[in-house]
């Protein structure tokens, strides 16, 4: 029989704050205030059976991200107490790249990853996204009205990273379908994660059979010298983060500024920068709200709690967040005021600059395509999309004046 500290919390017999219930989409707040009341560190689960610790304090997610002695990201020893079937297996189980790695070869994943996203240039970057915008505006400008999720968030970032992997526009939908079936946990996860691999699984063979100028095919040839099944899984990693967390990101942006017309006032006339609002975002809503997903080595005493191995540890940025919101509401500004959505330690986002370019110029040439976006719904009326790991919007509807399909601000 274990025997636990009498000073430290061991919650192996407490009742979990239940991440995966349809109420946590909508009223998130009330979740993580129930964690917040456990200490520093809470007990949810994330799906039915599958328990976690979810840390929710700002001081406590520096020490596990920054601590890689203690804690690890392999889940290898997790996935021998979970069936083969859950349907968080898709997101957390172990892949031969950067997200699951440890030590050395962490650090060769992560080298190979900086070293080919080095290469993208920031204006080569900027114009693949303007290209998407005139797609996606020509697309939808006519009708006068659109959903900036459907519409436009997820089919951009899937025009802008077929492009950077050399996949034709057409390929976007398979990208789409598979990633949101497995991020959302449910019981289409598993018919989403192979989906997402079958995808990824015909990219590489591409690229093996003829190299382009695109990223697989840069790390196919890097001198790391991955296998073949190497770089099939950083793909694997760099396609899905890039895609689902940075539409997401877009589109919680473009709600927050349509739901208060005095920001998006002083955004359209350009007196405020778009990125005071993406950055507002990744304080208060951001889009991969539980997915610092960490392993202690051994059991151990951590912040008043006695943490066991094999249970994910969860950094929860969207906690972390949404208790900063509310003391900003309050008048008080916290001493946690940083956000950590890109993680902090070895394994912070190494391509964090990409992801803000990509935002701040779709939603500034969105708005120079359509200037007079108007929401359908007040922002409280929005709904969104379950799973224990994002905050993301299922729709976004918009009107707006018909525009003319080439040329911006252009009244049909």
């Amino acid at each position: 029989m274990t025997t636990y500290p009498p000073d430290r919390r061991d919650f192996s017999r407490s009742a979990p704050v239940r991440l995966w219930e349809d109420g946590f989409a909508s009223d998130p707040h009330h979740y993580y205030g129930a964690l917040r009341a456990q200490g520093p560190v809470g007990w949810a689960e994330l799906v039915p059976g599958v328990p976690a610790y979810v840390v929710t304090d700002r001081r406590a997610a520096l020490d596990v991200m920054q601590d890689d002695e203690t804690f690890s990201h392999d889940p290898r020893a997790w996935e021998e107490t979970v069936p083969a079937d859950s349907p968080v297996l898709g997101m957390m189980r172990w892949r031969p790249n950067a997200l699951f790695a440890d030590g050395a070869a962490h650090v060769r994943y992560r080298r190979t990853l900086i070293d080919v996203f080095d290469l993208v240039e920031p204006h080569d970057l900027r114009e693949r996204v303007h290209r998407a915008v005139r797609l996606l505006a020509a697309r939808i400008g006519p009708r006068g009205e659109a959903d900036l999720v459907g519409d436009f968030s997820r089919p951009l970032m899937a025009l802008v990273l077929n492009d950077l992997f050399g996949l034709p526009d057409h390929q976007g939908d398979r990208l789409n379908e598979g990633l949101g079936k497995m991020m959302e946990g449910g019981a289409q996860a598993a018919e989403g994660e192979t989906q997402y691999v079958q995808y990824v699984l015909e990219l590489i063979a591409a690229k093996a059979e003829r190299p382009g100028d695109d990223l697989p095919s840069r790390l196919l040839d890097h001198p790391a010298r991955l296998t073949r099944e190497e770089v099939t899984w950083q793909v694997f990693l760099t396609l899905g983060a890039g895609y689902e967390p940075t539409a997401n990101l877009l589109s919680n942006t473009l709600s927050r500024i349509l739901g208060n017309p005095a920001y998006y006032s002083t955004l359209t006339s350009g007196a405020r920068p778009v990125l005071d609002a993406v950055v507002e975002v990744l304080h208060h809503e951001t889009p991969l709200a539980n997915y610092g997903v960490y392993y202690a080595r051994e059991p151990v005493s951590f912040h008043g709690v006695w943490l066991r191995d094999a249970v994910p540890v969860v950094v929860s940025y969207g906690a972390l967040g949404h208790f900063d919101e509310q003391e900003v509401t309050r008048g008080r500004h916290p001493n946690d005021a940083s956000h950590l959505s890109w993680g902090a330690g070895p394994h912070a986002c190494p391509v964090k600059q990409h992801t803000l370019l990509i935002v701040t110029e779709a939603i500034e040439q969105l708005t120079q395509w359509l200037p007079d976006l108007d929401p359908v719904l007040p922002r409280e009326r929005l709904t969104w999309r379950p799973g224990p790991f994002h905050r993301s919007l299922t729709a976004l509807p918009v009107r707006f004046s018909p525009r003319a399909a080439d040329r911006p601000g252009e009244r049909s």
